[in-house]
């Protein structure tokens, strides 16, 4: 790339003058896509908080939140607390009935999920689902029949690319060419257990999925993504049980390979983030190019810089650190104007079933891992 090609490349993506000469240090521009479209939704599951991000998401886009279900009286305060007294409706029922409601977001437990998602696309309404979606090949193919038969949505999610801004700012570069053609992802996904506030649900496979399926979902999608893939399939895989004996059936560690049509990746998961790091875990990125590579610190910088969203690019030129935290997040905006004209703007339909095959093949094929002191 010619000095001029990526002088207009770092304008256009929201970088600013100050990047094109020398090794600099900048920070990326909002991009805050504007809400231009209103529909009314409902959120039905709270079992996992990423639903308190699910729901301002859709706000975010224009959603207006009419009511939600739950049984859990903490869940139901906590929720009541962050956005205000909103109708406790009587069932699941009262709100998949609804015809006002044009979209279902929901957390509950997540081999709940997919059904929940099925029923909301029978009775007329897309779903915002979070990850893991759905646990099993068998509840995938049920999904893709009902997607089919319905023509409604069934989104998942994956928030560590959609609600993360250095994410967010990277997709850009890529689609730009910054790094020219993408070769490979690197993800590297570790998470801490904090065992006193997990659920009984958390530490059983048959209803979280096992760990590839859980948290290697979101890890599958950035590699559909930033690759272009639009076929794939797992070379290899791996999970395993290594400090968590009290809990045999509870997995800690899982790798996979998956190559596409449109490269390589690689993931690592793991439950092993140690309580000094001060975070729940040092999720790092690495996008290989023909022309240059990226690195996301998403949540952590350990070499001191403060907060997250640090995206560093390496080009032919130079390296340029960016600063990302006021990247805005266009997700909600996006998806809320998808449900309304009947578009896949937000998430490619396909591309997140696809996410989900993979890791559910990895996870169904995984050897075992087996470490011996």
């Amino acid at each position: 790339m010619d000095d001029v090609s990526r002088r207009n490349l770092l304008l256009a993506t929201g970088v600013g003058a100050a990047a094109l000469v020398g090794a600099v240090h900048v920070q990326a521009q909002p991009t805050q896509a504007k809400p231009t479209h209103k529909i009314r939704f409902g959120v039905i599951g709270l079992d996992h908080y990423h639903i308190m991000s699910m729901t301002q998401a859709v706000q975010r886009g224009g959603g207006e939140l009419v009511a939600f279900y739950a049984t859990d009286p903490k869940h139901i305060a906590d929720f009541r607390q962050r956005f205000g007294d909103i109708k406790l409706a009587r069932s699941e029922d009262e709100i998949l009935e609804d015809r006002s409601i044009q979209l279902i977001a929901g957390a509950p437990v997540p081999h709940l999920r997919a059904p929940l998602g099925i029923k909301a696309m029978r009775n007329g309404k897309d779903f915002l689902g979070d990850k893991p979606a759905v646990i099993s090949l068998e509840q995938l193919t049920d999904v893709r029949k009902a997607v089919k038969e319905t023509g409604r949505k069934f989104a998942i999610m994956y928030s560590e690319r959609l609600e993360v801004p250095a994410a967010v700012k990277a997709g850009e570069l890529v689609q730009a060419g910054a790094i020219g053609k993408v070769v490979q992802t690197v993800n590297l996904a570790p998470h801490q257990v904090r065992n006193t506030t997990r659920p009984d649900w958390f530490w059983d496979p048959a209803k979280y999925g096992g760990i590839l399926t859980d948290i290697g979902s979101h890890q599958a999608d950035q590699f559909l993504f930033y690759t272009g893939s639009k076929t794939a399939k797992v070379v290899a895989s791996q999970v395993g049980n290594v400090s968590h004996k009290d809990r045999p059936q509870f997995q800690d560690f899982g790798d996979m390979t998956a190559t596409g049509d449109g490269g390589t990746g690689y993931i690592r998961v793991d439950w092993y983030t140690p309580d000094g790091l001060g975070v729940w875990g040092d999720g790092r990125l690495f996008i290989l190019g023909t022309e240059g590579y990226i690195e996301l610190r998403k949540y952590v910088d350990v070499a001191g810089r403060k907060g997250g969203n640090h995206l560093i690019l390496v080009d032919r030129k130079q390296t340029t650190y960016m600063d990302c935290s006021q990247v805005a997040l266009p997700f909600g905006p996006q998806f809320v104007a998808d449900i309304v004209n009947r578009t896949s703007v937000a998430q490619d339909q396909e591309q997140a079933l696809l996410a989900a095959e993979l890791v559910l093949t990895a996870q169904k094929n995984a050897s075992r891992l087996t470490i011996t002191a």
